[in-house]
C-alpha cells in the first residue's frame, strides 16, 4: 500500500484529520522515565498506543531522537508503529534537502533505514533534488511549502515572475513534478489565506499542516481553508500539546485526552 493510499485509509478509518507529532524531550518527560536509557521510546510508544485510533498519522521529528544519539530508539519507535498499529503512516520530519547524489543517500536513510512511510523535504535546490525522493513510489514526499514560523515569509513571500515563491513551489509540486502522485505540501495553519491559496493552486493534493496547539494556530481557519471536498486532505499536526497534556505517571492518558479533543474539534469544521 503507498502512502497515500495508507493516509486515505487512515482518514476513514479513524475518522480522523489529527497527525501527531513526536518531539520527545527527556527534560519535561515525566519523573520515573528520567535517566532510563531507553526514556525516548517508552515515552513514545506510549504515546503512540494512547492516540493511534484517533489520528491519521504519526510524525517522529528526527533532530529530538539525533541530538541524543537516539537514532537506534527512532528505529525501534516506527518498526513498533508499523508493528502494532498497521495502516497507521509514519511521516519522518527530517526537511531534508541537497543535491541528487546526497539526496539520494538522505532518501536511504529516511526509506530504508528508517523505514518511514513519507518524508519532509525542502525543495529549494530544484527538481534535482526532489527527483531521487520519487525513486521510491510506494512513499510520500513532503515539501516544505508556507511554513508555519514568522521568519517564513523572508524568503516564501518574494516576488518570482509575478507570484510568490511559495505558490510557485505549490504550483510546481501539484503538477510538473508531481509525476508519480507522492508529493504533498507543508503549509502553516498560523497563515489561513495561504493555504486557501495553496489548495486552490494543488488540487487535491495532501497538505500537512502545523502550527495548532502551542503556535496557536486556529483550528477553524485551518480545516475551511484546507479541506478537499470529500472533507479531508489534511493532516493537522499538534505535538507538545499532545505529548506533554500530562505530567506524571498517567502523561499517556493526558496525552489521549488531549488528542481525542482535538480530533473532535477538527471534526466539527470539515
Amino acid at each position: 500500500m503507498t502512502f497515500t493510499q495508507m493516509l486515505a485509509a487512515a482518514w476513514q478509518k479513524n475518522n480522523s484529520l489529527l497527525c501527531v507529532g513526536l518531539d520527545p524531550d527527556p527534560a519535561k518527560f515525566p519523573a520515573h522515565l528520567k535517566g532510563r536509557d531507553d526514556a525516548i521510546l517508552e515515552f513514545c510508544t506510549a504515546i503512540v498506543d494512547a492516540t493511534a485510533d484517533l489520528v491519521c498519522a504519526f510524525k517522529p521529528q528526527i533532530a529530538y531522537f539525533a541530538a541524543r544519539r537516539a537514532e537506534d530508539q527512532l528505529e525501534a519507535l516506527i518498526a513498533h508503529i508499523h508493528a502494532k498499529h498497521p495502516g497507521i503512516p509514519v511521516i519522518l520530519d527530517a526537511k531534508r534537502g541537497d543535491i541528487g547524489s546526497t539526496a539520494e543517500q538522505y532518501a536511504v536513510e529516511a526509506f530504508a533505514r528508517f523505514q518511514a512511510d513519507a518524508v519532509t523535504v525542502n525543495p529549494y535546490m530544484g527538481r534535482d533534488s526532489v527527483e531521487p525522493w520519487l525513486a521510491y513510489p510506494d512513499k510520500g514526499v513532503i515539501l516544505l511549502c508556507r511554513t508555519s514560523n514568522p521568519g517564513g515569509s523572508d524568503l516564501q513571500f518574494l516576488d518570482v515572475g509575478g507570484e510568490k515563491l511559495y505558490e510557485r513551489v505549490a504550483r510546481l509540486a501539484g503538477g510538473e513534478w508531481n509525476t508519480t502522485g507522492q508529493i504533498g505540501l507543508v503549509v502553516g495553519a498560523t497563515f489561513p489565506a495561504e493555504i486557501a491559496r495553496v489548495r486552490a493552486l494543488v488540487g487535491d493534493v495532501p497538505l500537512l499542516v502545523p502550527g495548532i496547539g502551542a503556535q496557536g494556530g486556529d483550528i477553524e481557519a485551518t480545516v475551511q481553508a484546507g479541506r478537499t471536498a470529500d472533507g479531508t486532505g489534511l493532516m493537522i499536526n499538534s505535538s507538545r500539546a499532545i505529548l506533554y497534556a500530562g505530567k506524571d505517571e498517567n502523561y499517556a492518558a493526558a496525552a489521549r485526552q488531549a488528542a481525542l479533543e482535538t480530533r473532535d474539534a477538527i471534526n466539527r469544521y470539515r
